[in-house]
C-alpha cells in the first residue's frame, strides 16, 4: 500500500501549499514523521499527531480550547482596530495588502486574541492569545494596545492573566513602533504584578524576538510545549556572531527546559489542567467577573 500512502502524503502537501481555508482542506500532514491526518481529528487532538505526538502549530482559537473549559471573546469599543502603516511599507507587496491576506487566511482582524474564561467550575482567568497564521503573530501597536487591554481587564476584575505566545517577534513594517510595543507592555505587566495578580506565560511553537523578550519571558510561570522554537536571535545569526558551534537541541523546548529558562514542559491536552494546579498552588483562587464578556467572533 506504499503507492496509496505517497499519494495520500502528495495530496496533503497540495491542500497545504495552496493555503486553502480550513472549511475546505481535508487532511493536514504531521511536520515530523509525514502522516496524513484527517483535519477532524487534528481538531479534536488539538492538533497534535496522533501517530508521533507532535505538536503542529496551530491557531489561537485551538490553543484558547486548550487552556479554558469554556470561554468567551473580550470585546471594546477601541478594540479590533486595523493596523497602522506609518511607513507606507512595501516589500514585494503593500503592508495593507498583507493586512488585508491575513485577515482572509485568519478570520482575525490582528494577531492577538483576548478571552475570559473558566478553567474549571470555579476557576477564572484572562487570556491573550497570538496567532501565528497572522503575520506571523507579529507584535505592531495594535497587538500592544490589546495585550494593555488584557492587563486593564484582568486588573479590573482581579483576575490571572494566561498569555500563550506563537510569534517571530516585533512586526518589521511599523519600524521603530513595533518595537516601542516591549517598553509598553513591560510597564503593563508591572502593574499587573503590582496588583499581585498569576501572570502565566505558555510558550508554543515559534516564540522568538521581541515578544519572547518581553511579554514571553516575564511571567511567574513559564510553561512550554512540546517541540517550540526559543530564542531571540536565529540560531544560524549567532553561530556566526560568537564563531563557535551551537548544540543540536539549541533553542529547543528540552534546552530551554535544561538550562533554567523555562519551568516545565506540558502536552497541549494538558494545559488546562497545569493551570489549575499551578494556580490552586498560589493559594489564589480568583473571583468571577463581574463584567459579561462580548462573543465575538475575532
Amino acid at each position: 500500500m506504499n503507492w496509496f500512502s505517497n499519494w495520500i502524503k502528495t495530496k496533503a502537501r497540495g491542500l497545504q501549499s495552496r493555503n486553502i481555508t480550513n472549511n475546505e482542506a481535508q487532511l493536514i500532514l504531521c511536520d515530523n514523521c509525514n502522516t496524513a491526518i484527517f483535519l477532524k481529528d487534528a481538531e479534536e487532538t488539538l492538533y497534535v499527531c496522533h501517530k508521533c505526538t507532535y505538536h503542529l502549530r496551530a491557531s489561537a482559537f485551538i490553543r484558547l480550547r486548550s487552556i479554558f473549559q469554556d470561554y468567551k471573546l473580550l470585546h471594546s469599543d477601541h478594540m479590533y482596530k486595523s493596523a497602522i502603516d506609518p511607513l507606507q511599507f512595501q516589500d514585494k507587496k503593500k503592508y495593507t495588502v498583507r493586512l488585508k491576506m491575513a485577515e482572509d487566511a485568519t478570520n482575525l482582524t490582528e494577531a492577538a486574541v483576548i478571552a475570559c474564561g473558566t478553567l474549571n467550575d470555579e476557576i477564572q482567568c484572562v487570556a491573550f492569545v497570538l496567532d501565528f497564521g497572522f503575520i506571523g503573530g507579529s507584535m505592531g501597536v495594535e497587538v500592544g494596545t490589546r495585550f494593555l487591554y488584557a492587563v486593564e481587564y484582568a486588573i479590573q476584575q482581579k483576575l490571572p492573566l494566561i498569555v500563550s505566545t506563537s510569534s517571530g517577534g516585533a512586526r518589521m513594517q511599523e519600524g521603530i513602533l513595533s518595537l516601542m510595543q516591549m517598553a509598553r507592555v513591560i510597564v503593563a505587566v508591572n502593574k499587573l504584578k503590582a496588583a499581585r495578580l498569576p501572570y502565566i506565560v505558555i510558550l508554543s511553537d515559534p516564540t522568538t524576538g521581541g515578544v519572547l523578550a518581553s511579554i514571553g519571558m516575564l511571567g511567574d510561570i513559564h510553561i512550554a510545549e512540546p517541540n517550540t522554537t526559543i530564542g531571540f536571535a536565529g540560531k544560524r545569526v549567532i553561530a556566526h556572531t560568537i564563531k563557535e558551534k551551537l548544540p543540536d537541541n539549541f533553542q529547543t523546548t528540552q534546552y530551554a527546559y535544561d538550562t533554567g529558562m523555562i519551568d516545565m514542559v506540558v502536552a497541549r491536552s494538558q494545559i488546562n489542567a497545569t493551570l489549575i494546579k499551578i494556580i490552586c498552588s498560589l493559594g489564589y483562587i480568583p473571583p468571577r467577573c463581574t463584567q459579561t464578556p462580548i462573543l465575538t467572533t475575532g
